[in-house]
């Protein structure tokens, strides 16, 4: 099966924007998600990054207007400034990496988490709230935080920084499929193109 490379920040405005069209794009086409959950501001660190707090005033007021203009264009709801951001997802990124290891559907989950952050205003770093949200997905929530503590987990979450940065990522939602790399959920539409053509035996680009 054919696997889409998923590198996401569980905190991502972005990511949270694309996450259900990228799922549903993802099981249209039958391909397969590969979650990988990074630290952003260890990417950031590694890749010349700034983050949020320490950008220009006209980077975040212009962040803030485009925000604004997804969530009219998407019909996503989106709190433009929640209450709980910036948050500790290092706890929610590592209960999906061993719900991924454990070969359980995580991509619910993940959006949930990042749901709960930029629309239910719910603090993602309180094990309890992540206990609810994996149950509302069909998952076993006080399983998964026990299995998140475990050295395999925390290390594989450790190292996929370097496996983000060795990739060419350096922000989040990033898709990578068949060697191509997408940074948005902006490019959501162009990630599917590059699918059609690998399905159609054609991965290259046509002239022009």
């Amino acid at each position: 099966m054919a696997t889409i490379d998923y590198y996401v920040w569980l905190a991502s405005d972005w990511a949270y924007l694309g996450g259900v069209r990228f799922v549903q794009m993802a099981a249209r086409h039958g391909v397969e998600i590969n979650h990988i959950p990074m630290r952003m501001q260890d990417v950031y660190a590694g890749s010349g990054g700034i983050l949020l707090a320490n950008r220009s005033w006209q980077r975040q007021a212009y962040r803030i207007t485009e925000l604004k203009r997804w969530r009219s264009k998407l019909g996503v709801p989106v709190n433009i400034e929640p209450k709980f951001y910036p948050c500790d997802v290092d706890l929610a990124s590592c209960m999906a990496i061993a719900g991924q290891r454990q070969g359980l559907p995580v991509a619910d989950f993940v959006n949930a988490v990042m749901r709960a952050v930029w629309a239910e205003d719910q603090d993602v770093s309180v094990p309890a709230v992540l206990e609810a949200l994996a149950r509302r997905c069909g998952l076993d929530g006080h399983a998964l935080i026990d299995a998140a503590g475990s050295e395999p987990v925390r290390a594989e979450y450790r190292g996929n920084t370097a496996r983000a940065l060795a990739a060419g990522v350096f922000g989040s939602p990033f898709y990578v499929f068949a060697g191509e790399l997408f940074w948005g959920q902006d490019r959501l539409g162009m990630l599917e193109e590059a699918i059609v053509r690998s399905a159609a035996g054609n991965l290259g680009r046509g002239p022009g």
